[in-house]
């Protein structure tokens, strides 16, 4: 396992699914980790993270709120007197046909997904830049990368993260700071397991490993490219499809 013993991780969206999953590997990975969510719903989290040895604090936090955004990675070096990974994790889905999408439901997804990934990236790279290290890391989607009907606010707001993502790569990459996305498939979440069983087996279907993933295996990714060992890439953008797209 890869040791990130003395680092100080930043995870948003950590209450549930893949960004709990990823808090807890980066702890047991040796990582504090800040787990951010809307309100008191990191907690648990954080709890879990205390009772398997780990170190962890939660932060409410609504990625929507520029100036919160813009103050977190601030505060936390003020605390623990660095920050050292930034996973951008928090999203949302407000899935509708193109010719029936409301303007706001365009808005809160690109605002959420992509806006907020934007200002914690600037304000997380001031302490980076400092330090001459850091790691960003932006979870997209495969759908980011193939579209899919009734989710182009999702699939624009996904694609603009690996864009994004690739551009900062080459602006901070003399400070000895990666930039890289992981842009998970199909993944058994709360969400995914509330929709009819048929239907997983259709996408199950479309999967070449003929099975959905796991939140722990997105959260190994992410570990990987928080790790030393991942220092020589930035720029890239590590699929967890199960092959769904190559």
């Amino acid at each position: 396992m890869f040791t990130l013993t003395g680092k100080v991780a930043l995870v948003t969206g950590a209450s549930r699914g893949i960004g709990r999953a990823i808090a807890g590997r980066l702890a047991a990975q040796g990582a504090l980790v800040v787990a951010a969510a809307r309100g008191d719903n990191a907690r648990a989290s954080v709890e879990e993270i205390a009772t398997s040895g780990g170190r962890a604090e939660a932060l409410t936090l609504d990625v929507t709120d520029a100036a919160a955004v813009e103050a977190a990675p601030a505060d936390i070096v003020k605390r623990h007197g660095r920050l050292d990974i930034v996973v951008s994790n928090a999203g949302v889905t407000r899935d509708q046909l193109l010719m029936r999408m409301k303007r706001d439901d365009w808005d809160a997804v690109l605002a959420t997904n992509l806006t907020a990934t934007f200002l914690l990236a600037q304000a997380a790279m001031r302490p980076m830049l400092k330090q001459k290290s850091g790691r960003i890391i932006a979870i997209s989607s495969v759908v980011g990368q193939t579209g899919n009907a009734g989710q182009s606010n999702y699939a624009a707001s996904k694609a603009g993260l690996i864009g994004f993502a690739k551009a900062l790569a080459r602006e901070v990459a003399s400070r000895s700071i990666t930039v890289n996305v992981v842009a998970p498939g199909m993944i058994d979440t709360d969400m995914t397991r509330a929709i009819a069983d048929r239907a997983q087996i259709d996408w199950s279907s479309q999967i070449p490993l003929g099975r959905l993933g796991t939140v722990g295996e997105v959260a190994a990714a992410v570990s990987f490219l928080a790790s030393d060992e991942a220092s020589y890439i930035t720029g890239h953008v590590l699929a967890v499809n199960g092959g769904m797209y190559m």
